[in-house]
């Protein structure tokens, strides 16, 4: 028999032999040391007497003036229960935010945080919570997951916590974006962990045995943020979320608006815009990321110089916009790499979102182009042990392969990159990879850090797809691998973000980019080193300065026709009082700087620095927590119960995303591509190499 007519079946043979033994880690393994570190569904029951929603509502109020947000969060904490109770909540930030405050308000008394060590923080919570006194503990666990601790919330109780944080807005393409993370997505938990001890006392889970902590433990607030409960999909947030504020953008603003909440908005005579979520919608608000985005008339964006003096320490924030981009008459050939994640969270709306990106993206590849797809969960599967050209045959069957899998299992990103990164590059060509994922991992520290030990074998620009992503995941693996990260919210929005990611790749707009300093004495700079910047958005340098207000900043760079340059003169920017916000922005950037993006432990000379930002700046860090004790003896009878406060589902993302087994969708994705590929190969009449099959991973 000539070779042609045995390839499909051979191909089959294959397949079904090696995927056999394949099966991912479930994370709900009873024996499993990891099982107590993961997210789990609230098992409603239990003592009636307690109140297992004790966050009543959240009130954000959002202040946004040129480039800077100011942000107030309100959390009303109210016990209808017959029982003391200790609370707990975790919840997203800003990957940018400045938390630089945090108040407490019980029966008419206002009580201002202290900004302590975070060690120190949780003993001093830990002996109010034992003394009976009411208190709250605001800690960060990732730079955009924070939790608060709730001590003695007695029954009828209604308490207020407040906290204040700051971020600067750094426009893109003309274009402003504001956004107000709601919920914090579940993680999943691989053989690394997150590095907790243990789940909480009295957590209910399909997915393993309750571990109880220690009396020391119990006290604190050192639980693992992923061992959180959860409501099932689609179940409506327990408390209401009321967002609204201002835009004054100093210039008039000629598009606005939110595509995530419907608001009510208005412009008074004095041109600042007042937005509100709509109120009927409140209770659902909290299911999804808020964003706002707009234009300024003209599309002008704010650029310049701001000084600001605070005593003996003087800041400075300069935004330069480079000049527009310049489209090269010919773009050198490259390799792109997609990882694709196909774990349970994925499932359904994600998933479906990110085969549109993938025919998006894979559309305009040229066939001098080379590209390859890694899919993941908790393990991975290869298109091609080499990358293919980008003809419109192969990228025909790398399309067909994508509508023949769901999404299912775990989601190990770090394995996923190592083993795109151990493939042979392709000899002359810049490697690309674009990560595509909701990046609900808890172990994104070391994904991160991995990116960051292998700076320069390839850039890494990361596409997060879901209403409420893993922006500190997504936002770090493009800023440590030299890239530029998307976000997209809906399907719509997959054809745009594509043709941005073309354009970014084709040609940047500023390389080479440094700054120079002429009778300006500038120091203590953040970024140390400037970033190629690739979509249209000013460059951005804080520092500080000694002495007067003078000389010049000069920023050069490389564009498409040559070298660029653009100077400013620093006695045009008098210090104002309205740049107050200077000094905790600057030293946000700088204790980013020292945790190097990603969470790994930082040496002892960067963690005493960062501590003593912290404390100095009153800043939240990850050595620094805000703690606010009443003085009042308020529970003098009866030991509190601990309560989580459940978190909503993500809208679009299933139940399986808490609890994972197998693979059904790598197993698809497997199927699909050999049965695309054998198809194709006896159409041609010709016997072919698996080299497409989906191997198995190591």
């Amino acid at each position: 028999m000539p070779g042609p007519a045995r390839t499909p079946s051979l191909a089959l043979v294959t397949l079904f032999v090696s995927l056999l033994p394949f099966e991912a880690p479930a994370s709900g393994d009873p024996t499993s040391p990891d099982s107590t570190l993961a997210p789990y569904f609230l098992v409603q029951g239990g003592d009636p007497a307690v109140d297992r929603f004790p966050l009543a509502e959240t009130d954000v109020e959002v202040a946004i003036s040129g480039p800077v947000a100011a942000v107030r969060v309100t959390q009303t904490w109210a016990n209808e229960g017959e029982r003391p109770i200790h609370a707990r909540y975790v919840f997203p930030a800003s990957t940018r935010a400045a938390v630089n405050g945090l108040r407490m308000a019980l029966d008419g008394r206002v009580i201002e945080a202290e900004i302590q060590e975070r060690r120190q923080a949780e003993r001093t919570f830990a002996a109010a919570k034992q003394e009976g006194r009411t208190a709250s503990l605001l800690q960060q666990e990732r730079p955009n997951v924070f939790t608060m601790d709730v001590a003695n919330v007695m029954p009828g109780d209604q308490i207020e916590v407040t906290l204040r944080y700051t971020e600067l807005l750094v426009p893109r393409d003309g274009r402003y974006e504001f956004v107000f993370p709601t919920v914090v997505g579940p993680r999943y938990v691989d053989g690394g962990g997150s590095g907790a001890p243990a789940r909480a006392p009295d957590a209910p889970s399909a997915a393993g045995p309750v571990v109880a902590l220690d009396a020391a433990e119990a006290v604190g607030s050192n639980r693992p943020f992923t061992a959180t409960p959860h409501l099932h999909s689609g179940e409506a947030p327990p408390s209401p979320l009321h967002l609204y504020g201002t835009v004054a953008a100093g210039l008039p603003i000629h598009e606005i608006a939110s595509p995530t909440h419907s608001l009510d908005a208005r412009f008074d005579d004095q041109g600042v815009w007042h937005f509100a979520s709509d109120e009927e919608n409140a209770r659902g608000a909290g299911d999804r990321d808020f964003v706002l985005g707009f234009r300024l008339a003209g599309d002008a964006v704010e650029t310049g110089l701001s000084l600001f003096e605070a005593g003996d320490e003087k800041y400075f924030l300069l935004l330069a916009m480079p000049p527009a981009r310049v489209e090269p008459s010919t773009i050198p050939p490259r390799e792109f790499v997609f990882i694709l994640d196909v774990s349970g969270s994925m499932q359904g709306f994600p998933i479906g979102t990110a085969k549109v990106l993938m025919r998006e993206l894979l559309g305009p590849l040229r066939p001098r182009d080379r590209f390859n797809v890694l899919a993941f969960s908790g393990g991975s599967r290869l298109l091609s042990p080499t990358s293919l050209p980008a003809t419109p045959a192969e990228i025909d069957a790398a399309l067909a392969a994508l509508d023949g899998f769901e999404g299912g299992g775990g989601t190990e990103l770090l394995p996923a990159l190592e083993r795109a990164l151990a493939l042979s590059p392709e000899p002359g060509l810049a490697r690309t990879f674009i990560v595509i994922t909701d990046g609900y991992v808890a172990a994104d520290d070391r994904a991160l850090d991995f990116v960051r030990d292998h700076l320069g074998e390839a850039n890494v620009f990361a596409f997060g797809i879901g209403s409420s992503v893993n922006r500190h995941l997504i936002e770090g693996l493009a800023r440590t691998g030299q890239g530029e990260p998307f976000v997209v919210l809906h399907p719509s929005e997959a054809n745009d973000a594509a043709t941005r990611f073309t354009r970014y790749v084709a040609t940047p707009v500023l390389t080479d980019v440094r700054v120079e300093v002429a009778g300006f004495d500038a120091y203590d700079l953040e970024p140390r080193v400037l970033p190629d910047v690739l979509a249209e958005r000013p460059v951005v340098l804080m520092g500080k300065w000694r002495g007067e207000p003078a000389g010049e900043i000069v920023v050069r760079g490389v564009t498409g026709t040559g070298a660029w340059s653009q100077r400013i003169r620093v006695e045009d920017a008098p210090p104002l009082a309205e740049h107050r916000a200077l000094p905790i922005l600057w030293a946000r950037a700088r204790i980013d700087a020292l945790t190097r993006t990603g969470f790994a432990e930082p040496d002892a000379e960067a963690r005493a620095e960062i501590l003593a930002l912290g404390l100095h700046h009153r800043l939240l860090t990850r050595f620094t927590s805000f703690v606010a004790v009443s003085k009042i003896v308020r529970n003098r009878r009866e030991p509190g119960v601990d309560v989580d406060q459940p978190l909503p589902m993500p809208a679009g993302v299933p139940d399986a995303a808490v609890g994972v087994g197998a693979e059904p969708g790598l197993l698809g994705l497997a199927i699909a591509v050999l049965l695309a590929l054998g198809v194709r190969a006896a159409l041609r009449g010709r016997a072919r190499e698996p080299m497409h099959s989906m191997d198995r991973a190591a």
